[in-house]
């Protein structure tokens, strides 16, 4: 009810947005003029028509990234009301299987670009305290923002696992109070040099780019960029909030965003030949234009703002990775649930390896200039990847001339933007691109890595429970035979054909004869909708065997105890199965009897003894099994840590690796002779 309540347009859902979705893109302002001027060099560089133009590319850069493709498109492309770009591919996957390469690559980058945002927003935020008068000295001090930074970064990430429900409440007003703010501060300079308003004309952004005072020419496209670089978050969070309160709250914030902007300019156009500002270097003119006197409540507010970009951010890490587990793209984490908000997970794996990351960048680079030179590479990957995958969805829905101008007009844009941010590669965007190829290559190890399992496991052999019904029923009454559990479960993938690996069918009958009751044999299988929950039962024709089909959306938990219990008594309740009314127990009257899981985990023994296997399969093959044996296993991924589990570990392949080459040579006897 309450997301429902949330994604309906209303004031409490347009306030819940302001909080929740524009924190990347609503700091911006903080960081993208800076980067711009000192693109120029000192400030007397900065002319009207450098200005004009650089304030004109903002301008534009919004108004078709992010007004156009994402606000007015790409919320378009939701997948039952959630976004983002796993969730875009699960509604297109089928369609044509080249799309998981684009999708794991922006994904990749999404996930190792948002390391840099908190970073360079609080620490943009935080150098305010450098232009307070009354801190001259201390405030110059090195170690002053990288510690100050540190502290507020740290204090975080170390709050997440407690769950930020309550302090989540007050984002809202909070980031409508930053937005008000900024656009009233900007208004005010607009007043003082008007002529800044020339920069709504495309011919200035078009001109900047081959002016001479542009000395770096269409590589500035790399610190515009900046601008923009919410705006695939804000495609994210579409499920927290839905398209109705995005539409309703964009217009307010991208008018308070180009009225800063614009701000920010004419303070320019004001001071740049002034002398005591001609020859500045690192100036930021978003506090040089606020008023002395409001210099330290717009530290507060912006440092605020910078922590609330840097929640959503690392909300949204988690979010990400948590649909990529349901894709089946990344290794199994412990995800947690810290309240009582559907939405709200906690996965201390990526927790604590963004606030590493993070706070690494913080000491290496120290200074948000530094930061900006790196910022904002991989982030232009994941937006061209999205207008790929955004390309198809389009066209699966009939509309081929617009899915080619999507292609053509977006993928131009972005392929352009790209290039111009390749000089950011030198400038430390080598980190981001670095740690882009690290989980991309953890992607596809673990995604293709099975996928090669399954083909060179093709041949292994596949037995039908149909074949071993009549065993399982006698084993079930044979009173000579201790029992084993009430309700043995097996969490095995049945086919259509009720075709199961004869490792299952051994385990029971074979290894040592285990008798139960019931006999459960579930199959978890992963849909594209997000939230689909729902399940059949084939009972083989008997009483005591049960095969479960659950399908479970990308984004539900995968904890087996949590749906098992439901469905028992359901199958009881329609005298489908036998109560089981144990002796013994605390409850009285109780209908069901214990349960007992077997997770089979498979392992290699040496894969360089498959002369046939290629040597790439080789490797995804070993480094899936690798990265399995150091994630959490199957028994705590399934929820199962409190319940009684057997794990039996069993080979990969079963299929001998060489031809049987061993032959007899010879017997000696040797014969004793009679006593």
């Amino acid at each position: 009810m309450e997301k429902q309540r949330i994604q309906t347009r209303s004031i409490f859902g347009m306030l819940i947005t302001l909080g929740v979705v524009y924190g990347d893109i609503g700091t911006s302002p903080l960081y993208v003029m800076n980067a711009i001027i000192n693109d120029a060099g000192p400030l007397k560089k900065a002319t009207p028509s450098y200005v004009l133009g650089c304030v004109s590319l903002i301008f534009w850069t919004l108004m078709l990234i992010t007004t156009v493709k994402y606000v007015l498109i790409a919320l378009r492309a939701d997948n039952h009301h959630e976004g983002g770009i796993f969730a875009l591919y699960a509604l297109v996957r089928k369609q044509a299987k080249w799309l998981i390469l684009p999708a794991l690559v922006g994904g990749a980058a999404l996930l190792a670009d948002g390391t840099l945002t908190p970073a360079v927003t609080v620490t943009s935020a935080v150098e305010g305290l450098k232009g307070l008068p009354n801190m001259a000295g201390f405030s110059q001090h090195p170690l002053l923002i990288p510690l100050t930074v540190t502290v507020i970064l740290f204090g975080l990430f170390m709050i997440q696992g407690f769950g930020t429900a309550a302090i989540g409440k007050s984002f809202g007003p909070i980031m409508l109070l930053w937005f008000t703010a900024i656009g009233v501060v900007g208004l005010v300079n607009i007043g003082h040099a008007p002529m800044i308003l020339k920069a709504f004309s495309p011919l200035y952004a078009l001109q900047v780019l081959i002016s001479p005072t542009n000395k770096i020419g269409i590589f500035i496209l790399g610190s515009v960029f900046l601008a923009t670089t919410g705006a695939e978050a804000l495609y994210s969070d579409l499920g927290h909030v839905g398209k109705a309160n995005i539409d309703a709250t964009w217009p307010f914030v991208y008018l308070m965003l180009i009225l800063n902007y614009l701000g920010q300019g004419a303070w320019i156009l004001q001071h740049y030949q002034l002398a005591a500002y001609r020859d500045a270097v690192n100036l930021n003119p978003f506090y040089a234009m606020i008023p002395a006197n409001l210099q330290v409540a717009a530290i507060i507010l912006a440092t605020l703002a910078a922590i609330i970009a840097s929640q959503a951010l690392i909300t949204g890490s988690y979010t990400l990775v948590d649909e990529a587990i349901g894709l089946k793209f990344l290794p199994r984490m412990i995800i947690k649930h810290p309240s009582q908000v559907r939405s709200q997970i906690y996965i201390g794996a990526v927790n604590w390896m963004l606030c590493g990351v993070t706070l690494g960048i913080v000491w290496l680079f120290q200074t948000s200039a530094h930061m900006e030179a790196a910022y904002g590479l991989a982030i232009t990957i994941t937006m061209l990847m999205t207008t790929l995958l955004l390309t198809q969805f389009v066209k699966m829905h009939g509309h081929q001339l617009a899915a080619l101008a999507l292609l053509l007009g977006f993928g131009t844009l972005e392929s352009i933007f790209l290039i111009a941010s390749l000089t950011k590669f030198i400038h430390g965007g080598y980190l981001t691109l670095g740690l882009t190829f690290v989980i991309f290559l953890i992607m596809v190890i673990w995604y293709f890595g099975n996928k090669r399992r399954l083909l060179y496991n093709r041949d292994q052999e596949q037995v039908s429970l149909l074949d071993y019904r009549q065993q399982l029923i006698q084993l079930s009454h044979d009173d000579s035979i201790p029992l084993f559990a009430a309700n043995l479960v097996y969490l095995a993938k049945v086919d259509a054909t009720y075709h199961v690996k004869r490792s299952i069918p051994y385990s029971i009958l074979d290894k040592r004869p285990k008798r139960a009751k019931v006999y459960w044999f579930i199959t978890i299988n992963e849909t594209n909708q997000p939230y689909d929950c729902n399940y059949t039962v084939d009972m083989l024709g008997t009483r005591n065997i049960v095969e479960v089909q659950l399908n479970l959306g990308f984004k539900k938990s995968q904890h087996v105890t949590i749906y098992l219990r439901e469905i028992v008594n359901d199958l009881i309740a329609k005298q489908i199965i036998d109560p089981q009314h144990p002796h013994y127990g605390t409850v009285k009257h109780r209908q069901v009897g214990d349960f007992k899981f077997v997770v089979q985990n498979q392992q290699i023994m040496d894969l360089s003894s498959y002369p046939t296997m290629r040597e790439f399969d080789r490797f995804l093959i070993g480094g899936r099994v690798l990265l399995q044996n150091i994630t959490p296993s199957a028994a705590i991924w399934y929820g199962l840590e409190f319940s009684d589990v057997l794990e039996e570990t069993i080979p990969l392949f079963t299929t001998p690796a060489t031809e049987n080459t061993l032959t007899n040579r010879a017997v000696r006897h040797q014969i004793q002779p009679p006593q």
